[in-house]
């Protein structure tokens, strides 16, 4: 036996192929329905003086409730052979605020829906069986789990390969003449792409969702509130980036005749773009939407959150003159470290925040449907747990996604083991399979040791459809927000 060979059997007695989905899994049970519900906890119905306020949340093992509503744990085998979905119950604190007071014993725990759970997770009923327990329940004591059960068919979430969220990313346009610096701007359930340009001519654009077309960075800066001296400021390390600014500045829309633009003109200039021919009062407040909530929603959704954003912008503006001044090299987009994989906790967070929108929604209707009718409000009429379960199952069970990607949960092939532990490893492109993408489709040096290089299915999907290295270790995420504490206390840092 080789040294290869006895590090791969240490390596296979010290963690399975699939642990990447299970820790995705539980990451999200621990942490991700939390921060899905921390973004939309408050529901204010148009009933004077009454508003509702989710608190915690906690969800319990893998239930049913019997003919003679009875609910007990039932196992993965049962769920196959019944034809049911592996689900757990998940009940919310729900607190009622009247005229502003909360009376937080009310209500206490209820049931809103239900959570298909994953085989081997943290919160199924087989984690804590022995071997001998697996097999009498009907249980395969090998077998990896890493899937669901959904009306009895065993469902995989395909790991979906993205370009990396908040993250800059500068390139040449196919003309070599514009340069542009992107952003995926990510938050859960929503995701912007932003981006700024630099024309050949050395003048910036900024393009985001609900802008109808590009908009002119000056002009947005001032519609921030930025002042010309700090813009300035911002631009005094770098003797290129100086000129691009001082020139912008010169020529932008917000130089009218040697004269600058105020804040509120500026606000009104992209009103004017967003909303034309309507009222003064709704421009302005229309523009102030779009830079609250459009414009990189993941620095912050406040208007506290602007000059963070107007920073944010300047640094996209400055990598876009290094790159066209060749300061620096473009960014590679097919690089894996410009790449994240998203396994299935985060697509549960991410199907989970969009269900739970609908959820109140469908709350808020109901209280107004029923204050209307003059009727008692009570849990049983406003809260309906079949609004968040069916959400979550119809995605689950069609393979259709928020971002409406279709593909993404998948009949677990069970053709023999090894074809089981490989669509449970697979990784899915989003480029559509009828375009060339020829760089994309290529195997890139930067994929060693993560993704298989040889590994991937002829014709239209070839290159597209990955499989993980046999070795590769998926991390789970961190939370970035002690990281960002601590660099904001540092001041000595300059932009290069």
């Amino acid at each position: 036996m080789n040294d290869n060979s006895i590090l791969l059997g240490a390596y296979l007695n010290t963690t399975t192929l699939v642990q990447h989905q299970i820790e995705s899994f539980n990451r999200f049970i621990d942490s991700g329905i939390k921060k899905a519900l921390e973004k939309q906890n408050l529901i204010e119905p148009s009933v004077e003086g009454f508003a509702l306020k989710l608190g915690g949340v906690r969800t319990s093992n893998p239930s049913i409730i019997e003919a003679d509503s009875s609910r007990r744990n039932i196992t993965p085998n049962e769920a196959r052979l019944r034809n049911i979905t592996y689900a757990a119950p998940i009940f919310m604190e729900v607190v009622p605020i009247i005229r502003g007071i909360e009376k937080t014993a009310s209500y206490g725990e209820v049931f809103v829906g239900e959570l298909p759970i994953m085989v081997r997770s943290s919160l199924c009923n087989t984690k804590t069986m022995t071997k001998e327990q697996l097999i009498a329940s009907g249980e395969d004591p090998d077998d990896p789990g890493g899937y669901f059960i959904i009306k009895g068919v065993e469902r995989v979430l395909i790991g979906l390969e993205d370009v990396a969220s908040n993250r800059i990313i500068t390139t040449k346009e196919k003309n070599g003449a514009e340069v542009k610096s992107r952003v995926f701007s990510s938050t859960p359930g929503f995701r912007a792409r932003c981006a700024v340009t630099r024309n050949q001519n050395g003048m910036y654009s900024v393009d985001f969702p609900t802008a109808s077309k590009s908009i002119d960075l000056m002009l947005m800066l001032r519609a921030i509130g930025m002042q010309i001296d700090e813009i300035k400021g911002y631009s005094e390390h770098l003797l290129t980036f100086r000129n691009d600014i001082l020139m912008n500045i010169e020529l932008s829309s917000v130089n009218k005749e040697g004269t600058i633009l105020q804040p509120i003109e500026a606000l009104l200039e992209m009103g004017r773009l967003a909303a034309p021919g309507q009222a003064r009062e709704y421009q302005i407040k229309r523009a102030e939407m779009q830079l609250d909530s459009y414009l990189l929603p993941h620095i912050g959704g406040e208007p506290a959150a602007r000059k963070e954003k107007a920073k944010y912008l300047l640094e996209m503006a400055r990598k876009s003159t290094l790159v066209a001044n060749r300061l620096a090299k473009q960014d590679d987009k097919d690089h894996y470290a410009n790449k994240r994989v998203r396994f299935a906790g985060e697509l549960m967070e991410e199907l989970f925040a969009y269900a739970h929108r609908f959820f109140l929604k469908e709350v808020k209707y109901q209280i107004e449907r029923t204050s209307a009718r003059g009727r008692r409000l009570g849990m049983q009429s406003i809260i309906s747990p079949d609004t968040l379960t069916e959400k979550i199952a119809y995605a689950m069970g069609t393979g259709t996604w928020v971002a409406g990607q279709t593909g993404v949960s998948q009949v677990l092939d069970r053709t023999n083991i090894i074809s089981t532990y490989a669509h449970l490893r697979r990784v899915k492109s989003p480029l559509a399979k009828k375009h060339p993408h020829f760089k994309a489709r290529d195997v890139h040096g930067t994929q060693w040791g993560k993704i298989c290089p040889s590994e991937s299915p002829e014709g239209q999907e070839v290159g597209l459809t990955k499989y993980l290295a046999i070795m590769s270790k998926v991390t789970v995420g961190a939370d970035e927000t002690m990281t960002e504490s601590e660099l904001r206390k540092i001041r000595d840092i300059n932009p290069i």
